[in-house]
């Protein structure tokens, strides 16, 4: 997929198949985010992949709207240390986006999640009680349709959001 088409066709999914992410995908994936800036190249960041069926399950429970981490074929859990950082956050959301657009690239959806329960998802991973796991997404196949450019998407009007020279 052109990188184009990967930006229309991402989008948030929580209903998956019961396929596989193969090992060669899943480290492309978590490469993006790698590879993505962050200020001063801090890269303060650690990814946690999951794949485990019975892991997965638990990590669902750490945030009220986390159910579709139950039934991803993986989850990446984004760490950083305690306390966060603003710079630190912007530049997970950076790790975050490129992650789920070269999963997109490949076909495979994504479904961000945050995380309420910081000492569980802790737990759960063996993460340092120095960090927090502050976000899961979601990596698997789209249950309900694959991933293709969306010619109208449900977003603001472009006129209304961009703005030139003043508000």
């Amino acid at each position: 997929m052109e990188t184009w088409d990967a930006i229309r066709a991402r989008r948030n999914v929580r209903a998956y198949t019961h396929d596989p992410v193969s090992d060669e995908d899943l480290n492309r994936i978590l490469e993006a985010g790698w590879r993505a800036p962050s200020a001063s190249n801090r890269q303060h960041w650690d990814f946690v992949v999951v794949t485990d069926r019975a892991q997965l399950a638990e990590l669902a429970t750490v945030w009220q709207s986390a159910g579709h981490i139950a039934v991803a074929a993986a989850a990446i859990a984004l760490v950083l240390p305690a306390p966060e950082a603003v710079l630190d956050q912007y530049d997970l959301g950076q790790a975050t986006y490129a992650m789920m657009l070269a999963a997109a690239d490949l076909g495979i959806g994504t479904g961000h999640s945050s995380v309420g329960d910081h000492a569980k998802a802790r737990a759960i991973l063996g993460v340092p009680d120095t960090h927090d796991v502050a976000y899961l997404i979601g990596v698997g196949y789209p249950a309900d349709r694959p991933l293709r450019p969306l010619r109208r998407p449900n977003r603001r009007p472009f006129d209304e959001v961009v703005h030139r020279g003043r508000w």
